[in-house]
């Protein structure tokens, strides 16, 4: 799965903002269902790994000029939810850039 949200923001200023609301990336995901963790690699990456019904599903930031990418590799039993979590995304990873 793969999201990109633009931006009209600097590089560090959303850097700044996806450290700020890292840890609200679990509420993509219905309540309850999922933990996340995350790290960075680079200035520009954000690891993402959210455990899902007992299913690791890695994925990451992409901090780019002008907009951000979204991607996370779901398992083939989790596909069906494809749909949602890229409307979720959308949603709340455009929260995430807001102040």
């Amino acid at each position: 799965m793969r999201v990109t949200l633009p931006h009209d923001l600097t590089k560090e200023e959303v850097r700044a903002r996806m450290h700020k609301h890292a840890d609200e990336i679990a509420d993509f995901f219905p309540p309850g269902l999922a933990r996340v963790t995350t790290g960075w690699p680079n200035e520009n990456r954000m690891d993402i790994t959210a455990e899902v019904m007992g299913m690791r599903i890695p994925g990451g930031v992409e901090l780019r000029d002008g907009e951000v990418v979204i991607e996370m590799h779901l398992p083939m039993l989790l596909s069906v939810m494809k749909g949602p979590l890229e409307a979720a995304v959308r949603k709340e990873g455009g929260r995430l850039l807001a102040p």
